[in-house]
């Protein structure tokens, strides 16, 4: 047998991207995790809860006509002026604390997914070209990264808000501003163990064009790990948002998040009207502890080392 009969046939292992694990194993290794799992249902329960609230709760917290203020700040349990138990209580202005914590979350959590997912897309773009372009453009991209990562986050956030003034386009932008280094940090250093592999190599060689390997060879190996920091970072964005809320340079009061919730009722927590305060942050705690459970749990099942 010749030596050319005995060489094995098709590419070289090396030369294929790194081995991508199943969605079934990705299920499976997840729901080993009994707490990541109770943090799954928890978030779920949440999340579904927040988008029926028009249908759910008794009263649109946002609605005059609904209000009465007869019914300001009743102790949970009492029954109000107009025949109707607050399971929860009410605010300084008569609104059911249940409707408005479920209508927060809905705020809460729209905030964190539009500006943690447009913050990936850029970051993730201007990382991947870094990467795979080099040179002046990689410097470039770096050193922005590395001056907005030298600031505290709120800073920034506070500066830009200062600037634009408050309402829910202005903050979304501005944790836009304060989260795509992050993820540029990550798709870079993550394109740059893969730029080198065979297999963009081998796409090279047939003359793909550069958008091509980017989005399609490039861009699928570098998800996992920007997957498991998308999750992270929604929780940050949350809880950035319900902090500049509580600082009142967030949302207004006509679009009250779970943070602006806590701001209103921080005054009334020493005369003993505790609910008003406590109970939205309580599901602002669950909300975030929920997603950050989710997301230690995915860091570990889509570690690349846990990938046989």
């Amino acid at each position: 047998m010749t030596a050319l009969e005995t060489r094995p046939s098709g590419p070289p292992k090396s030369a294929l991207p790194a081995p991508e694990r199943p969605i079934w194993r990705v299920i499976r290794d997840f729901s080993k995790s009994h707490l990541a799992i109770m943090g799954l249902v928890l978030l779920l329960t949440i999340v579904i809860a927040a988008l029926l609230a028009p249908w759910i709760t008794p009263q649109n917290p946002y609605d005059l006509r609904s209000l009465s203020i007869m019914d300001s700040r009743l102790a949970p349990g009492e029954v109000g002026f107009s025949g109707v138990s607050f399971w929860l209580g009410t605010d300084g202005q008569g609104r059911d604390m249940f409707s408005a914590i479920l209508y927060g979350l809905r705020i809460s959590l729209g905030v964190g997914l539009i500006a943690c997912t447009a913050a990936l897309i850029l970051g993730l773009t201007l990382g991947l070209v870094a990467a795979y372009f080099g040179g002046r453009i990689d410097t470039l991209v770096m050193r922005l990264v590395d001056l907005h990562l030298s600031f505290p986050p709120i800073l920034v956030a506070l500066i830009l808000l200062a600037v634009l003034g408050r309402g829910l386009e202005n903050i979304v932008f501005a944790l836009i501003i304060v989260q795509w280094a992050t993820f540029a940090r990550m798709a870079r250093a993550t394109a740059l163990s893969e730029r080198n592999r065979e297999y963009i190599e081998a796409a090279q060689s047939l003359a793909l064009s550069r958008t091509r390997i980017l989005f399609g060879h490039l861009l699928p190996n570098c998800l996992p790990p920007l997957m498991v920091l998308y999750t992270v970072e929604i929780a940050n964005a949350i809880a950035l948002e319900a902090t500049l809320s509580f600082l009142g340079v967030g949302l207004p009061a006509t679009q009250p998040s779970l943070g602006l919730l806590i701001s209103n009722g921080f005054r009334f927590v020493l005369s003993g009207q505790y609910w008003i305060s406590v109970f939205p942050g309580i599901a602002l705690l669950l909300l975030i502890v929920a997603i950050n459970l989710v997301g230690d749990r995915l860091r570990d099942v889509l570690n690349p080392r846990n990938i046989t």
